[in-house]
């Protein structure tokens, strides 16, 4: 037993302490993802250790101190992805008379050929508009059938990267944008709300850093840091939402956040973990909705299973006057060190700026 516990705590404490470097490589940036499970192991391994006293096993000193630290770390990570945390987007009731936008975003497997869940969820939530990734020529095909959305934006790919747009509000200025990798794509609009309020709206799924994908997280930060560039000076109304392929607790997506100026609907409502939606053990928040401080939160939620390995998202948004108040993410000195050192690379010279 002592053997064993020493064993899991020296492996426990290496997939807490890797992803503290800046490495790139998937082995090391995939131990962002599951830091809720870490923390569950961790603590079911000083319960087994608890026990293991009784037992008349012994267990060093030294390992309980780098468990019930390590422990600490990644509940400091998850910890902002609780109820228990200030909410970063205030919340406001359904009584108010401020113009609003409804959006539903949902990852659909491009390899599902059952479109009835999706297209039932959206008939009954009846968002303004709704974005679908990995949506290939036979999901535009089905998709196309919903007459209520006539403003439409298309990016059939059968790479599992494909992506669609849907609208029953005006698009002003829609279009395909490739930030990174030639057969990647990003969508950026405008839409016209009510009032004739306008929201600018960046639709991104970046590929992930895990084999048979990319080796290396470049390419996904990469497309991140370009777009939160293109974000950090504007102040419009802004939305950037979709399948980043990477964790709210993340170096990176929080990078993204200070440099962007956005804001995470998540903190302080929960985790929304949206994959895997098949394995309920290994779940992370992979589908985001980032806002600037001109919203407030009606609604939202993670949405029931459709088929796919993602859930899909739901947000009710109302939209005011910029929150002076709100609880933006610091810019850190290194910050903008890390965003030339990520952006200088092979992938990041080719990016094209959004033109929007």
């Amino acid at each position: 037993m002592t053997l064993f516990l020493a064993i899991s705590a020296t492996l426990l404490c290496l997939a807490t302490v890797l992803p503290i470097s800046q490495a790139k490589v998937w082995w090391v940036r995939v131990l962002d993802f599951p830091r809720l499970q870490i923390a569950l192991l961790i603590a079911a391994w000083l319960l087994m250790a608890l026990c293991s006293l009784a037992l008349g096993w012994r267990v060093s000193i030294f390992f309980w101190v780098l468990m019930l630290v390590s422990l600490i770390y990644q509940l400091w990570w998850i910890y902002p992805n609780s109820p228990l945390h200030r909410k970063e987007v205030i919340g406001i009731g359904t009584d108010h008379k401020l113009p609003e936008i409804t959006l539903l975003v949902s990852n659909v497997l491009m390899d599902n050929r059952d479109s009835k869940p999706l297209i039932s969820l959206i008939e009954n939530y009846r968002p303004h508009l709704f974005a679908t990734l990995e949506s290939d020529s036979w999901w535009q095909q089905q998709l196309d059938t919903l007459s209520d959305y006539p403003h439409r934006l298309a990016c059939a790919l059968d790479n599992k990267y494909g992506m669609h747009v849907y609208s029953r509000i005006p698009i002003i200025e829609g279009h395909v944008d490739f930030l990174v990798e030639d057969d990647i794509p990003s969508m950026s609009m405008r839409v016209q709300l009510e009032q004739q309020a306008t929201v600018r709206i960046h639709i991104v799924h970046p590929t992930p850093p895990v084999i048979g994908e990319n080796l290396t997280s470049t390419e996904r930060d990469v497309e991140l840091l370009v777009l939160a560039n293109s974000l950090n000076d504007t102040d419009e109304p802004t939305i950037v939402t979709g399948d980043l392929n990477d964790v709210a607790w993340s170096k990176t997506t929080r990078l993204f956040r200070r440099i962007s100026g956005l804001l995470d609907l998540r903190t302080g409502r929960g985790m929304f973990n949206t994959f895997n939606a098949k394995y309920w053990f290994v779940r992370w928040p992979l589908d985001h909705i980032f806002v600037s401080s001109h919203f407030r939160v009606v609604e939202v939620d993670r949405l029931p299973y459709v088929g796919s390995d993602h859930f899909p998202v739901f947000a009710k948004l109302a939209l005011g006057s910029a929150n002076p108040d709100a609880a933006h993410l610091e810019l850190e000195d290194v910050d903008h060190d890390l965003v030339d050192k990520t952006l200088d690379t092979t992938a990041a010279k080719e990016a094209k700026n959004p033109s929007l």
